[in-house]
C-alpha cells in the first residue's frame, strides 16, 4: 500500500533513471510516445488529483462494502433489472448531474464538462452469467471475497461508481461530458445488447470509451474478438424406434452436421488469421426408445479477422444443409425433415491503432502506475465501437481474483485501489481536466 505522492515519485525516478517505456503486444513491442507519458505524469501531479488518489485509498472500506452488497442483487442474463435500479440510484447519490435508464435497461450517469464538445463513456456491465436462482451470498474468508460474479464484472461497476465519487468530492471538472454506465446483456447470449443499442442511432453520442472487465490492471484489450453463434434445430415427425422405423431422424442430420463442419473447419483453420469453431452445447429427443421430433446444437465462431469469420459461417451453413439433405435421402417413410438455423450472437471484430491518443494514455497510466501494458484481443463491450473505429479500450478492475464463471469465483483486494486510480487519471486524461 503506498499513498498517491509516493506513486507520482516513483514515476518520476523510473523516468529519470530512463526506463523504458515499452508496451508487449500481440504484433510486437510498441512504445508508448513520450508526449503522453509527460501528459500523465504532469496531470498525476496536480494537487486535486492527488486529492482524488488519496479519496480513492481511504475510501477502501466503504467501496469493499458496497461491492458486497451489489455482488448480492442477482442480475441473471436478460434479468437485470433490480441491480440496474439500484446501481441507478447509487449514481445518483454520488453527485452525477443527470441519471436515466436507457429503453434497452443501460444505467447511464451524465457529468457535465465545462466544454461539453465530447463525450468520454467509462463503463462495466451490470449481468452475469448465472442463472436465476443462483446463490449470489459473498462468503469471506480472510480477506478474499467468494461470491458468483464478484469480480465479473461487479468489481467493475464499483471501479466506475469510485471515479464518479472521487471526482465529485475533489471537484474535479473536466473539460468534455463525462458519462458512468453499467451496461446490460455482455455476457454470453445478451450479444452485447446494451453496449450495441449505446452505440446506435438511439445512443447519447459517445465519442471515446473505457470499459473495466478483466483483473489484470496491465492489459488493455484495443482489438475485438468476432464471433458468430447459432441455435440449429433440426425437425421431424418423430416416432417409436421400432414401430416407426424409416422416419428421418434429427439427431442422425445432427450428429451428420456436426461431422461435416468439424472435418471442413479443421481444415479451414489449420491456416490464416486465427479462427476458432466449438459445438458448445446439443439436446432433443424423449427417450432411448423414440425417435426424437427435434435435435438442437449451439455453435460458436470466433476469428481475428471480420473476413475468415464470413468464411467460417460459411462453412458452417453448407454443413448443416448438406446434413439435412443427406438424412433426407434416407427417407423410407413419412415427411422429411426441416431445419431452422437461428443466429444467436454476433460480435464484430475490429481494432483500434496503438498510437491513437486513448490507446497512448492507456498504456502510460498503466507504466505510471508501474505496471507492464501489453495490449490484447478480446470479446468485451468494447467489441462494437472499436468495429465502428471508436477510440476504445478495455481495462483490468484490479486487486486478484479467479474461476470467473463459476460458483467458486473469488475476488482479493490486493491493492485494489491502484486500477481505480488508474482510471480517474485515464479518464481525465482523455476528457481534459481543466485547469
Amino acid at each position: 500500500m503506498f499513498k498517491s505522492t509516493e506513486v507520482v515519485l516513483t514515476a518520476v525516478l523510473l523516468l529519470l533513471l530512463g526506463f523504458s517505456l515499452s508496451v508487449s503486444a500481440q504484433d510486437g513491442d510498441e512504445l508508448i510516445k513520450k508526449k503522453y507519458s509527460e501528459e500523465i505524469r504532469e496531470l498525476a501531479e496536480y494537487p486535486s488529483i492527488q486529492n482524488a488518489f488519496d479519496f480513492i485509498e481511504e475510501n477502501d472500506p466503504k467501496t469493499t462494502e458496497d461491492l458486497i452488497m451489489l455482488t448480492e442483487i442477482p442480475a441473471p442474463p436478460f434479468k437485470e433489472d433490480d441491480r440496474a435500479h439500484k446501481y441507478l440510484e447509487m449514481l445518483r447519490k454520488a453527485g452525477a448531474d443527470s441519471v436515466w435508464m436507457d429503453e434497452e435497461g443501460n444505467v447511464i450517469a451524465l457529468r457535465k464538462g465545462t466544454e461539453g464538445n465530447e463525450t468520454v463513456a467509462l463503463g462495466a456491465h451490470l449481468d452475469t452469467v448465472f442463472p436465476e436462482g443462483t446463490d449470489v451470498t459473498v462468503k469471506t474468508k480472510g480477506d478474499t471475497l467468494f461470491a458468483p460474479g464478484v469480480g465479473d464484472d461487479t468489481r467493475g461497476l464499483m471501479v466506475v461508481l469510485t471515479v464518479l465519487r472521487a471526482l465529485e468530492e475533489e471537484n474535479i471538472q473536466t473539460k468534455e461530458d463525462l458519462l458512468f454506465i453499467g451496461t446490460v446483456g455482455e455476457e454470453g447470449l445478451g450479444d452485447l445488447r446494451g453496449v450495441k443499442h449505446l452505440f446506435s442511432d438511439k445512443g447519447p453520442g459517445i465519442d471515446s470509451w473505457i470499459a473495466i472487465d478483466g483483473g489484470d490492471v496491465g492489459r488493455i484489450v484495443n482489438k475485438g474478438l468476432g464471433s458468430h453463434r447459432y441455435r440449429v434445430t433440426y425437425e421431424g415427425p418423430g416416432g417409436h424406434s421400432w414401430g416407426s422405423f424409416g422416419l428421418v431422424n434429427p439427431a442422425h442430420a445432427l450428429g451428420k452436421a456436426m461431422y461435416i463442419f468439424s472435418q471442413k473447419a479443421d481444415e479451414f483453420t489449420q491456416k490464416g488469421a486465427r479462427t476458432s469453431y466449438n459445438v458448445g452445447r446439443i439436446d432433443g429427443g424423449t427417450s432411448v426408445n423414440s425417435i426424437p421430433f427435434e435435435a438442437w446444437m449451439e455453435v460458436d465462431m470466433r476469428s481475428v479477422s471480420n473476413e475468415r469469420l464470413e468464411q467460417i459461417d460459411k462453412i458452417f451453413q453448407q454443413a448443416v444443409s448438406k446434413a439435412l439433405d443427406e438424412e433426407n435421402d434416407m427417407r423410407r417413410r413419412g415427411p422429411e425433415l426441416t431445419v431452422d438455423v437461428e443466429m444467436i450472437g454476433d460480435r464484430p471484430s475490429g481494432e483500434i491503432d496503438p498510437n491513437i491518443p486513448l490507446v497512448q494514455r492507456a498504456m502510460s497510466t498503466t507504466r505510471f502506475f508501474n505496471s507492464d501494458p501489453t495490449l490484447a484481443r478480446s470479446s468485451t463491450d468494447s467489441n462494437t465501437p472499436i468495429s465502428k473505429n471508436i477510440p476504445a479500450v478495455t481495462i483490468g478492475r484490479g486487486g486478484d481474483g479467479g474461476n470467473s464463471h463459476s460458483l467458486d469465483e473469488w475476488w482479493l483486494n490486493k491493492d485494489g485501489h491502484i486500477a481505480i486510480q488508474r482510471t480517474l487519471l485515464l479518464l481525465v486524461s482523455q476528457a481534459g481536466l481543466h485547469k
